[in-house]
């Protein structure tokens, strides 16, 4: 499941931007604020940004300019109502991937994340199999030995990022900024909590390809 940051502070077309990605599977985020936006991209993980050009204050160009000169390199969709040829342009230039005229159809709007995400260094192949535990993104089906296993959103989540980043470590915190909300009531305990359960559910025998490394965090180890 990617995390996705919406940019937007049209309240009616964020509304409903949201409620199609969450149904789509994905974790959103959504601020109205291009202030906002530049803290959270600052402090927060995300796997792609929809960004408004449009926002009061901090425009989502000058946003995407300062995240790009700190190094920023999240993928980021420009939405936007200008569409000139110098205008798209200039997005583009400035830093963004991609560029969606207002109106647009929210079809359109996933494919491009999709594409996006399917680029190297995004998202892993829909089936990722690690030792006798596999997991496929698009029908949410976990089988461990082939048998299946019954995750909760949260657990699923929490084991996909992992998968997506074998042989990476991952403390409690940093699980929770990358799979959790970041306006979510969450603490590490309750991270630690989600870890205790998955893994009681992915294990047979002796046998489970989640590792906790003392003192450090978590890693699912992979063998290629």
């Amino acid at each position: 499941m990617a995390k996705v940051l919406l940019v937007e502070d049209d309240s009616e077309l964020a509304e409903t931007l949201v409620s199609w990605l969450r149904m789509e599977n994905f974790t959103v985020e959504r601020v109205a604020l291009g202030e906002d936006g530049l803290q959270l991209l600052e402090n927060y993980k995300y796997d792609l940004v929809v960004l408004d050009w449009g926002l009061p204050n901090l425009s989502g160009l000058e946003l995407l300019r300062k995240f790009r000169a700190a190094g920023g390199s999240t993928p980021v969709i420009f939405l936007t109502g200008k569409d000139d040829i110098s205008s798209k342009e200039l997005g583009l230039d400035t830093g963004a991937d991609d560029y969606l005229t207002k109106p647009f159809d929210v079809r359109e709007l996933g494919a491009r994340i999709r594409s996006l995400l399917r680029r190297p260094g995004g998202l892993l192949p829909k089936k990722i199999a690690v030792g006798n535990l596999a997991l496929d993104t698009e029908t949410r089906k976990v089988l461990l030995n082939s048998g299946a296993v019954r995750l909760t959103n949260r657990e699923f989540s929490v084991l996909e990022f992992l998968l997506r980043h074998q042989n990476q470590v991952f403390s409690a915190r940093a699980l929770m900024d990358a799979v959790w909300p970041s306006e979510s009531e969450a603490s590490e305990d309750t991270v630690r909590s989600c870890v205790k359960n998955l893994r009681r559910k992915i294990t047979e025998g002796d046998d489970c390809v989640l590792k906790t490394i003392p003192g450090a965090g978590y890693i699912i180890e992979s063998s290629e």
